[in-house]
């Protein structure tokens, strides 16, 4: 077992669709935990660390301007090969192209306003997670059918 930590945002329109329930609900499903997760708002400086390799890029004012127009659900989720299971889960990033029983094929039509942000290694989760959790916001904690799950 490889034991991961990754860094998922549900987006403001999945937020404003009332669709959290409905996402946290199938990363639990599969068996993740959650290790943290809150309600915030993307700062200007927050989206500028988050999108650093999208600067530059045509669509990266747009980018900006989306996920700082709402609250967003910022998440760590744990679990053997995190990264991995929760990419498989979410579908590919053009929503369009997302097979149907991913959360993007389920919840979205676009490539921008895709429903969710998942970290796409282990790497990265971490600069991530670090942009809205300090250190002690996440928790370690044994969910009581993980002897079922692993």
């Amino acid at each position: 077992m490889v034991l991961e930590r990754t860094f998922v945002m549900l987006k403001p329109s999945t937020v404003a669709r009332a669709m959290t329930g409905k996402v946290i609900d199938r990363i639990e499903n599969k068996g993740l935990k959650i290790a943290a997760m809150k309600l915030t708002w993307v700062t200007q400086e927050k989206a500028a660390t988050l999108y650093a390799v999208h600067k530059g890029k045509p669509f990266y004012d747009a980018l900006v301007a989306f996920i700082t127009s709402g609250p967003i659900v910022a998440m760590v989720i744990e679990g053997d090969e995190a990264v991995k299971v929760i990419r498989k889960l979410i579908g590919a990033t053009n929503a369009k192209e997302a097979e149907p029983g991913t959360i993007r094929g389920d919840f979205a039509l676009s490539n921008q306003k895709n429903a969710v942000h998942a970290s796409d290694s282990a790497e990265n989760a971490k600069c991530e997670m670090a942009v809205f959790f300090a250190p002690e916001e996440i928790l370690t904690y044994k969910r009581a059918d993980e002897n079922w799950v692993y």
